[in-house]
């Protein structure tokens, strides 16, 4: 997966890159893609640091899809099923329902909470 020219791209060194994650802005919040860890270093505890350390750095709720399978993870993570997006991911969930198993995820509060009609439940 390509990062967004706009993302901001969090690493893990020890040695050389073990771990990334980029972080792309949208509406109020941000959306996290890309998460990937090393095959060998998985199981580490590393992807939950990397997560944790670039969500400190963030205000506001943050998105992202994943494989159903993977929701348990982010869920120990303190997130849980999207009842709103913004409407730019929602239209992107749609087109990646198309061909793809995936759940929407979110962290922290939205603001779209407030605004009916601008919804997307997974």
């Amino acid at each position: 997966m390509r990062a967004a020219s706009d993302a901001d791209l969090w690493v893990t060194r020890g040695p050389g890159i073990i771990a990334g994650l980029s972080l792309s802005k949208v509406g109020e919040g941000f959306w996290l893609t890309g998460l990937f860890v090393a095959p060998q270093r998985r199981s580490q505890g590393v992807a939950g640091r990397l997560v944790e350390a670039a969500l400190a750095q963030t205000d506001g709720p943050t998105w992202l899809f994943c494989h159903p399978d993977l929701a348990p993870f982010y869920q120990r993570l303190g997130f849980d099923l999207a009842q709103q997006l913004p409407d730019s991911l929602a239209n992107r969930l749609q087109r990646y329902q198309r061909s793809k198993r995936l759940v929407a995820l979110q962290r922290g509060q939205s603001s779209l909470a407030s605004s009916p009609g601008n919804s997307t439940s997974v």
